[in-house]
């Protein structure tokens, strides 16, 4: 039997203190899975409440739960889907707001022999919108 663990995952997430989470639910359409407001305490994964405010705003999906796949492809295509990625206003919003905006990859590779596959498309049109493609490689 396959164990539930993947060595793969990505977020979505846009960083700014202008607008409250609640425009981007509704720009996107989507209903995040983790959103904060600057300087307001906000309920940890564990159900408690954090310890310090939040230092930035942030409102933010992830595809762990969606797609099991250890490939990064197709958890970015799931998410550039579910957000109706690229759209052609976001770049004068993410300005207008100041805000940051970045697909966030979990790649484990212990072994050292996995090479992260983030399609080229994806990549040139986050940039081209004015965000960033990470990867946080665990080894």
């Amino acid at each position: 039997m396959k164990s539930p663990y993947q060595c793969a995952h990505a977020s979505f997430s846009i960083y700014q203190d202008v607008e409250p989470p609640e425009f981007w639910t509704n720009y996107f359409g989507v209903e995040p899975d983790t959103q904060t407001v600057k300087g307001q305490f906000r309920v940890t994964p564990s159900g408690q409440t954090s310890e310090f405010p939040a230092r930035v705003g942030l409102w933010g999906i992830q595809s762990k739960e969606h797609i099991q796949s250890d490939l990064l492809s197709p958890h970015l295509r799931y998410l550039v889907e579910r957000l109706a990625l690229p759209r052609s206003d976001l770049p004068e919003l993410l300005k207008r707001t100041g805000a940051q905006m970045r697909f966030f990859c979990y790649w484990d590779n212990e072994a050292g022999d996995r090479v992260p596959d983030v399609p080229d498309d994806i990549r040139a049109m986050m940039e081209a919108m004015g965000g960033t493609v990470e990867i946080d490689e665990y080894r």
